[in-house]
C-alpha cells in the first residue's frame, strides 16, 4: 500500500477567462495533516471543489487511494472515502446532534436510505448499529454529552464539532476541512484543534484549507501554498515559516506564526 492516499498532478481550471488553478501538483500522505494556505482568491477552495467532484478539472489527473477520481460525480468520490465540510453550517437545527450525525450515516446504511429529515432516520438492526457508531464517533470528540441537544441550541464552536462528526460518520479515508475555524473565538479554536489532531489519531487523512497560521502550524504534518492558482511552496511547517517567498508575497512582512 502506497503512503500517499490523494495526490494531483497538472490540475488547471478556468473561470471563464480567469485561469484559477494552474498546474497544480501535490500529494497527502495517509494519516497526516495537510494544510492548504494562501490569500483569498489563491484557488483554495475551487482546488478542494475539484477534489471532491463537485467541479471537473480542465486538465490534470486526481489519485485517490490508486483510484482515478478527476471528473467523477460528488455521491461516486463520497462513497470511495472522501468527506467535507464546509465553511457556513449545514447543520440541520430542529434536529437533535445525534439526528444530525445520523444524517452523515447514510453512505454506510445498506437498508434504505434517509426517510424523514425531522424524526428519526433509520430503521430496524442497521438503524441500531448506526446509532452505536455515531455515539462512539460523538463520544471520541468528547461531545457524546451533547447528542440529544438540538444542533440551534448550540454555541457556533460545538455546532462546528458536531459538522465533523457528521462528516465522520460517513467513514471517511479522507476528510476535507473547508476552513473550520472561521468564526471562532480562541478557546474554540483550541477545541477545534483539539478534535482534528484525534480524528487524525484514528489513521484519517485530513486535507484542510484554513487562514488561522497558529491552528495550522499547530496541526499540520506537511503544508501547501497557493498563490494565483499556483503552489509557490511546500514542506513541513518550519520550512514554511522560514520561506522568504510565501513571507513577503503571502503573508506580509510582519507575519506572526504564533
Amino acid at each position: 500500500m502506497s503512503d500517499v492516499l490523494l495526490s494531483a498532478q497538472g490540475l488547471h481550471h478556468w473561470f471563464g477567462g480567469l485561469h484559477v488553478i494552474n498546474g497544480v501538483d501535490f500529494r497527502c500522505a495517509r494519516a497526516a495533516v495537510t494544510a492548504i494556505i494562501g490569500p483569498n482568491g489563491a484557488g483554495k477552495t475551487t482546488l478542494f471543489n475539484l477534489i471532491s467532484g463537485c467541479l471537473s478539472p480542465a486538465s490534470g489527473s486526481i489519485t485517490f487511494d490508486g483510484k482515478a477520481i478527476a471528473g467523477l460525480p460528488a455521491h461516486r468520490i463520497a462513497g470511495l472515502g472522501v468527506s467535507r465540510t464546509f465553511q457556513a453550517s449545514h447543520l440541520f437545527p430542529g434536529m437533535t446532534v445525534l439526528e444530525n450525525v445520523m444524517v452523515g450515516r447514510h453512505l454506510r446504511i445498506r437498508e434504505g436510505f434517509l426517510r424523514d429529515m425531522g424524526g428519526r432516520v433509520f430503521s430496524g438492526r442497521e438503524e441500531t448499529r448506526a446509532l452505536q457508531a455515531c455515539m462512539e464517533i460523538l463520544d471520541g470528540l468528547g461531545i457524546a454529552g451533547l447528542a440529544q441537544q438540538e444542533a440551534r441550541d448550540l454555541p457556533f464552536g460545538r455546532q462546528r464539532v458536531v459538522e465533523l462528526a457528521r462528516a465522520l460518520a460517513s467513514e471517511p479515508k479522507l476528510l476535507l476541512l473547508d476552513e473550520p475555524a472561521c468564526g471562532l473565538n480562541p478557546n474554540e479554536t483550541d477545541e477545534m484543534a483539539d478534535s482534528i489532531v484525534r480524528i487524525k489519531g484514528r489513521g484519517i487523512t485530513i486535507l484542510i484549507v484554513e487562514h488561522d497560521m497558529s491552528l495550522v502550524m499547530g496541526i499540520s504534518d506537511h503544508v501547501v501554498v497557493l498563490s494565483y492558482g499556483s503552489v509557490i511552496a511546500e514542506g513541513a511547517p518550519r520550512e514554511i515559516q522560514a520561506n522568504e517567498e510565501v513571507v513577503s508575497v503571502y503573508l506580509g512582512a510582519d507575519t506572526t506564526w504564533d
